[in-house]
């Protein structure tokens, strides 16, 4: 294997294409801090699990952070920020699919709740599925005996998405059939709405439509130990029953901090075939995308969680025969420019008298410390 300091993109998506593109990174807390705070995952908390080795011994790795959790960290790169939906300049023109809402003390409807780039399940959630597209008003009125309420009409998101995939519906609203050839009309639909939820995967409960990953992230920590510390909940009111409680809290310090990042070129190629599918610059695009991700993330410190702020050290990139110390520069406005997209954003409709209907809470409010709780790891 020769080893270069240029990787050939053109040829990865050829026919004759390697299988994966894999990049591996070294990772180290920013200022040389030895420990760091890896996910936490409901009744387990941190993973460290034993790793066996070829020379029949075995090494203690933590995860740090699950593919579906470094999934999520890779479309928060997309934003301008952590705690904006709004893209990232290089990605104009780029289409999702937004949730949006009224506005208080406004007839506009145009707040966004969350966009296909902040939500776990992607284009899958039910906050993009059961909105509406193009609402209309109507007032209260009856129908014979029958009253109708007044509310808003128009066409459900997942209504046109069903009849835009041409899949068929064997039992209403619970099951239906995909024809193998209704995959190309799948994978083109999707694209034209939200390239992202083909990059990372996406899964149509209902329809019976699970689209596979084409980039796959591990976040791992490799001879790891546990290191343990203290916390303390101050109620400086009074007003809860739990006092002042003292409570343990684990964090991690590790002989070395790898992310290993896989694109599946094979799954991307099969995509498209001839006129069929997505063609070439639309499997360009998710490629570029992917790499222009994984560059956001390596280029500067990353703040994994509060107390995991990690900064890359080195990177190697091995595609087939290539292998080369550094990622490549693509031109990801190029790349979205050359697939000439006409939706730009589709926004979604969900009233908000609906999405934010108030449940009651049952029980005493739960008062445990806080400050380290497990991180949501979704899909």
């Amino acid at each position: 294997m020769s080893e270069t300091n240029q990787l050939n993109v053109d040829e990865l998506l050829g026919t004759s294409g390697p299988a994966c593109l894999i990049v591996t990174a070294k990772l180290a807390p920013v200022a040389d801090v030895d420990h760091f705070q890896p996910a936490g995952f409901p009744e387990v908390g941190h993973v460290i699990y034993k790793a066996p080795r070829k020379d029949g011994r075995s090494e203690d790795v933590c995860i740090i952070d699950s593919p579906a959790s470094m999934a999520n960290h890779l479309e928060t790169v997309c934003c301008q920020s952590s705690t904006d939906a709004e893209l990232h300049a290089d990605l104009e023109g780029l289409p999702y699919v937004a949730c949006v809402t009224d506005r208080d003390g406004s007839e506009r409807r145009d707040r966004v709740v969350c966009t296909t780039l902040t939500e776990g399940h992607r284009l899958a959630s039910d906050y993009f599925l059961d909105g509406l597209l193009n609402p209309v008003w109507h007032e209260a009125r009856k129908e014979g005996k029958k009253k109708i309420e007044a509310g808003w009409d128009g066409e459900a998101f997942r209504a046109r998405l069903r009849r835009e995939f041409e899949i068929k519906e064997v039992e209403t609203d619970k099951r239906y059939f995909v024809y193998p050839d209704n995959w190309w009309t799948i994978y083109r639909t999707i694209f034209r709405y939200d390239p992202n939820s083909l990059l990372h995967g996406v899964l149509f409960a209902k329809e019976q439509i699970k689209i596979s990953r084409i980039l796959t992230a591990y976040l791992e920590a490799f001879g790891a130990a546990r290191v343990g510390r203290s916390g303390v909940k101050f109620d400086r009111l009074g007003k809860t029953t739990s006092g002042q409680p003292i409570f343990s809290v684990d964090e991690e310090t590790a002989q070395e901090i790898r992310a290993t990042f896989i694109i599946d070129l094979a799954l991307l190629r099969s995509y498209g075939r001839g006129e069929l599918g997505l063609n070439a610059s639309q499997k360009a695009l998710l490629l570029d995308l992917a790499i222009w991700k994984l560059r956001r993330l390596l280029d500067h410190p990353f703040r994994y969680r509060t107390q995991c702020h990690l900064e890359c050290q080195s990177v190697s990139v091995v595609a087939g025969q290539q292998a080369v110390t550094s990622l490549p520069t693509v031109d990801i406005k190029a790349s979205i420019g050359r697939c000439a997209f006409a939706a730009g954003v589709t926004q979604v409709y969900y009233p908000a008298s609906k999405l934010f209907k108030a449940a009651v809470m049952e029980g005493a409010e739960a008062d445990a410390p806080q400050d380290d709780a497990p991180e949501a790891d979704q899909e």
